[in-house]
């Protein structure tokens, strides 16, 4: 006999969530519900996302939910975010969003409503390991070793020694997606073992033509739908237009990596390391009047002097970092005392090549990463995620 799981499927209006609802419905183990989110939007074009997730349920004649999570997402995405570049930091919503709000009040208010599992559209592969295998590579400490030892019932209670060999059927790890162009498990490092037990990604192991595919083999409505591109709550409204909308424009020097003034900025906070085309005024170079006519790459910002540093070219040695320091880090696995350092491969922005870095944890939460070449437009406020050999995402942590 079947034991029929019930599914809650986090529709968009994309093809991507559009394509999972489908696969999943196809599978006679699942009872699908799709679910609209709604977010808060500046532009109005959730209202025409939310349409074509209802057409897409329709299609698959799967019952269909509108979930109001406006007011929360305000206060957990959007206002964090505006907070952060008032303090100076560069936040990253999709992060938020994911931990708060999909992954946070919608799996809430989705096993409330009677779901088993949650599921959506991201671009990743998520293994469930019947059993844990002690790594000698990563032993236990002296310190953690002592411990009494923790037993079944312990596990995903609380961290676990790694090497303590408890069997546990239900330890979950995040890989990158087969699709590597569109992995998403950047944004997802801040999930927990208790949220990915309700978790499935049915797009993990396709790449995005092979997507676009099955969506119109199977006549989807939202086949030929382009992707959404920049922040998701701001639609066509650009975002420093948005943030002007909190914080004042206020006006302040330039300065090359010399220390001299080239022009003037509208606010440091509208500003990010590493952002291009700052649209400064270059009055060092002769050329009063004008916005920039050559590449110019932010270095540094002092929100309390309300000062830029830039530096030219893209590969300025100005630009780039050898390590950084981490907060509020989260490992995926319960198994999260491994003896320290380690040896990892880590990106500090969405897309970025992994660069091999060792992981080193301070006397106080905070955790350091010295990367074995400098990395360039590190950004406090972003994330840096790190990740195994084979892939496995191991967790991730904030830039300061």
């Amino acid at each position: 006999m079947i034991l029929i799981k019930r599914v809650f499927v986090m529709m968009s209006g994309g093809v991507d969530s559009s394509v999972a609802a489908f696969l999943l419905a196809k599978n006679k183990k699942y009872k699908v519900v799709g679910c609209f989110i709604k977010g808060y939007n500046v532009d109005g074009c959730q209202e025409a996302d939310a349409e074509d997730a209802r057409r897409v349920a329709g299609f698959l004649k799967i019952p269909f939910y509108a979930i109001d999570l406006e007011k929360e997402y305000k206060k957990l995405v959007v206002d964090y975010m505006i907070n952060g570049y008032k303090k100076g930091i560069t936040p990253n919503p999709d992060v938020m969003c994911n931990k708060e709000i999909k992954f946070g009040l919608f799996l809430e208010r989705a096993l409330k409503m009677g779901a088993d599992y949650i599921a959506t559209g991201h671009y990743v592969r998520l293994i469930k390991r019947k059993k844990f295998i002690p790594s000698t590579r990563f032993a236990p400490s002296s310190d953690s070793a002592r411990l009494s030892s923790p037993t079944d019932s312990d596990c995903g209670r609380r961290p676990c020694s790694v090497g303590c060999g408890v069997s546990e059927n239900k330890i979950f790890s995040l890989y990158q997606a087969k699709d590597k162009n569109k992995d998403q498990s950047y944004f997802l490092w801040t999930l927990t073992q208790e949220q990915l037990k309700h978790c499935l990604f049915p797009i993990g192991d396709y790449l995005k033509s092979e997507v676009r595919e099955i969506a119109r083999k199977a006549g989807l409505p939202t086949a030929e739908k382009k992707d959404s591109q920049g922040i998701c709550f701001l639609g066509m409204v650009k975002f420093k237009d948005f943030l002007k909308q909190y914080l004042p424009v206020k006006k302040g020097d330039v300065l090359g990596v010399d220390n001299k003034k080239i022009g003037e900025h509208e606010g440091a906070w509208f500003y990010t390391i590493g952002q291009r085309h700052i649209g400064i005024m270059n009055h060092g170079l002769g050329i009063k009047g004008k916005h920039e006519t050559k590449p110019f790459y932010v270095v540094e910002k002092n929100i309390r002097k309300n000062i830029l540093t830039v530096a030219e070219e893209e590969n300025n040695q100005a630009l780039y970092k050898k390590e950084i320091k981490l907060i509020n880090v989260n490992f995926i696995s319960p198994i999260t005392n491994y003896q320290l350092p380690i040896t990892v491969y880590a990106r500090v922005r969405y897309r970025q090549p992994l660069v091999k870095a060792n992981l080193y944890k301070l006397k106080t939460s905070r955790y350091k990463l010295i990367f074995e070449v400098p990395v360039k437009f590190m950004a406090p406020g972003q994330s840096a995620v790190f990740y195994n050999k084979k892939g496995e995402m191991l967790g991730g942590g904030i830039i300061i």
